[in-house]
């Protein structure tokens, strides 16, 4: 399963990858991650990065194990997911395109839990449909990161 959205933005490429990648800060973006902290040494968005990520939704909370797979500034940004550090529950990537008056920016998801972890982390987080509460999670972020660019 595989979920992406696009928006467009009047900032630049780089303007936009900055706040994306910036992991610490994206609770201020997100709907259900409310940020965390980068690990073993690591200070910000590099391939092969690990990053301790918070999320809640309503009185559920957890967190999240993330590896930067790509981190090319202005071009792209993806982080792959893991619970307990080796069950794999997502890839989310960005993608920025130079446009005439900024860039469309592209925020997708690749679903990657095994399906015998779709019902316990369902439970887990209170999202029992991931698929949709991604789509409408996305659509937030990418208009928090419209407002965050253009306001």
């Amino acid at each position: 399963m595989e979920i992406s959205r696009s928006i467009e933005v009047r900032a630049t490429p780089e303007a936009a990858y900055d706040l994306v990648s910036d992991l610490p800060g994206m609770g201020a973006l997100s709907p259900e991650n409310v940020g965390g902290r980068w690990l073993g040494g690591a200070t910000g968005p590099v391939a092969g990065a690990r990053f301790r990520g918070r999320n809640r939704n309503g009185l559920h909370r957890w967190s999240t194990s993330v590896r930067v797979v790509t981190a090319d500034p202005g071009r792209e940004f993806a982080f792959d997911v893991s619970s307990y550090r080796f069950i794999p529950v997502s890839r989310w990537r960005y993608t920025f395109l130079p446009t005439a008056d900024g860039c469309t920016v592209t925020e997708g998801w690749q679903d990657r839990r095994p399906g015998w972890f779709k019902l316990p982390a369902g439970v887990a987080t209170g999202v029992l449909d991931r698929e949709s509460a991604t789509g409408r999670s996305i659509e937030h972020t990418l208009a928090s990161l419209k407002a965050a660019l253009e306001g």
